[in-house]
């Protein structure tokens, strides 16, 4: 069972940059794919960023690409999310996740919230 604990997010100017961190715990993390995803109010979750379990395969959504980076540290069992010019759109709630090899996205972070001020 993998825990996953979100921290970094806050209240920022549009143009700002934050940094998310995710720190995982109880599992092999090398083992599992990562993601962020992020939830605004009164949408659906929506994937932001996945990572693939040996750091080599990245995706962005259309939205952030270009602005937000992925990677992670597999020696210190933390994802991380670099999001820079960031815009009010930005403004949600960020979940990281983990889906072991092959699996689905099963494991959730209680999320961080980031909110964008023009």
């Amino acid at each position: 069972q993998v825990q996953l604990v979100e921290s970094g997010g806050g209240l920022v100017q549009a143009g700002a940059s934050l940094r998310l961190s995710c720190a995982a715990s109880g599992g092999t993390f090398s083992s599992y794919a990562m993601g962020w995803f992020r939830q605004a109010p009164g949408k659906e979750r929506e994937v932001v960023a996945r990572i693939s379990a040996g750091g080599s395969n990245k995706y962005y959504a259309d939205s952030v690409k270009g602005r937000f980076t992925i990677s992670r540290d597999n020696a210190k069992n933390t994802v991380y999310l670099q999001m820079n010019s960031l815009k009010p759109e930005d403004t949600a709630v960020y979940y990281c996740s983990a889906a072991f090899i092959g699996g689905n996205y099963d494991y959730w972070g209680q999320g961080t919230q980031v909110t964008v001020s023009s």
